[in-house]
Formats: structure tokens, sequence, C-alpha cells
């Protein structure tokens, strides 16, 4: 075999190694309703405005070399679950293959933010938390951040991907966005909740009151 031929395989075989890598360290995971958004996060959900960002670095990996990340400095503008202080900014991985979140840092936009608290205290945030610009926000999300997604964190939603899902337990709710509307922001992302009823199952709730004793899945006061 020629010298340049081996060289050919070579170059390949690095070429190849490395789009492997780069694929492993994508990032990867599942979408969450809105609902499971609030109730697993460790901050729970704020709104906020980016007014500034930079580089900085948090310790070394094993080999030594720096960690990198961004820190968005940030106003907080209300505070739907987590600490009594304010939140001043957030962190984030530096690019998207490894779930870093980018965000409009001119301070114009209003997002609502959920993430993680780390065991400094700080907060981080990736593509896998629920982040989104408030305007954009249905007029139900926003009310279920004080009156309704709490009611239904004993609940768990179960997002259906293909025909046929089920659940397996009535502490259960069918999320079927995708299936339906070939969307994670579908109508029950956006207008339902899933809540606890009086039998202690759960069920999907649409409704601007609080929900009777025996409501059905599908009211709609």
């Amino acid at each position: 075999m020629s010298y340049t031929m081996n060289s050919c395989l070579v170059a390949l075989a690095i070429l190849f190694l490395w789009r492997v890598e780069d694929m492993a360290e994508a990032c990867s995971c599942s979408p969450a309703h809105p609902q499971q958004a609030f109730c697993n996060s460790d901050v729970g959900e704020f709104t906020a405005k980016v007014v500034g960002m930079q580089e900085v670095e948090s310790g070394n990996d094993v080999y030594g070399n720096p960690i990198k990340r961004i820190r968005f400095d940030v106003k907080q503008i209300k505070m739907f679950k987590g600490p009594t202080q304010d939140i001043d900014a957030i962190y984030t991985a530096p690019t998207s293959a490894v779930c870093g979140v980018t965000l409009d840092t001119n301070g114009k936009k209003e997002y609502l933010i959920t993430g993680k608290l780390e065991t400094d205290g700080t907060m981080h945030i990736t593509l896998c938390d629920f982040i989104e610009q408030w305007e954009a926000l249905s007029a139900m999300q926003k009310k279920s951040l004080t009156q309704r997604y709490e009611t239904g964190c004993d609940c768990r939603i179960i997002r259906c991907t293909s025909i046929p899902c089920m659940i397996n337990s009535p502490t259960e709710c069918l999320w079927t966005d995708w299936v339906i509307e070939k969307t994670v922001n579908g109508e029950q992302a956006k207008h339902f909740a899933c809540i606890k009823r009086s039998d202690d199952s759960c069920a999907w709730y649409r409704g601007s009151v609080p929900p009777r004793k025996d409501f059905l899945d599908i009211e709609d006061p």
C-alpha cells in the first residue's frame, strides 16, 4: 500500500474518531412538560432579564485543563419557586453541544427560567431546562406558576412518543402533544395542568378557576 494511501487512511481514522467523540459529547435530553420543569427544578422558576455575559473558569477537569462556563448577569423580576434571596447570575456550558444555553443579553427580553442549584450555591441552566420568553407563554401557563402546577407535583406526566402509548398508574397523565401535533409545545403544554383529584388519581385540567373535586379531564370552565 502506498504512503499516500496510508496517510489518507490515517486521516480518515482520525476524522472518524473525532466525529464519534463529538457525537458522544452532544447534548441529549427528553423534553419536559412545563409542570414537570416547575416541580423538578431546584430553583423552581423565576423571571428575569439578562443584562450581561462573560466567559469564566470554574476549576479544572481531570486532565488539569480549565473548565469554561458562561455567566449571564440577570436582573430578577419575580421568583415563583426558590430561594428568598434574588438571583443575580446564572451559569451554563459554553456550547450547545454540551447543553449550553444562548440568551439575549440586551436586557430587553424577559425570560422564564428554570435551573439547578449547584453545591456552591450558584444556579446552572442547560438546554434540558424549561427556558422561554415570558411573552411567548400562554395565559394558562403564567397563571399555573402560582395557582396550578404546584398542586400536581405528586402526579407524574408521561410523554407519549409513538402510538400506542398508555399510563400505568392512576397518578399519571399522558402527554400526547408530540404524537398529535408534532411539537412539545402543543395544547397540553400551553393550556393544561396534571393535578390530583379527590380520589388521589391525577388528570388533566384546563380552567382559570380552582377545579371542582369531580372535574372532568376535558372540562373548560
